[in-house]
């Protein structure tokens, strides 16, 4: 008889997290989502606001190598 097969039935019948992976549930999907878009708006407005008012961002404690450091981290299209 043949083993090729043996050490893959054996991980077949393994848990997702064993193998190596990981299960996430939709909540924790939309959750990441939600926090990505909350940082998109943050920075999105961040550079609003040093287009329009830099002086408000000494007010929020912020020098403006950070800010442009979070302004990079915006996708090309709305740099």
């Amino acid at each position: 008889m043949n083993d090729i097969l043996a050490p893959c039935a054996a991980l077949a019948t393994c848990p997702a997290e064993v193998k190596g992976r990981r299960r996430y549930s939709l909540s924790a999907f939309r959750s990441l989502i939600a926090e990505r878009r909350k940082q998109a708006y943050f920075r999105f407005e961040l550079k609003r606001m040093a287009t329009d008012n830099p002086h408000l961002i000494d007010d929020i404690g912020l020098t403006m190598k950070e800010v442009e450091a979070e302004i990079a981290k915006l996708p090309f299209w709305q740099r």
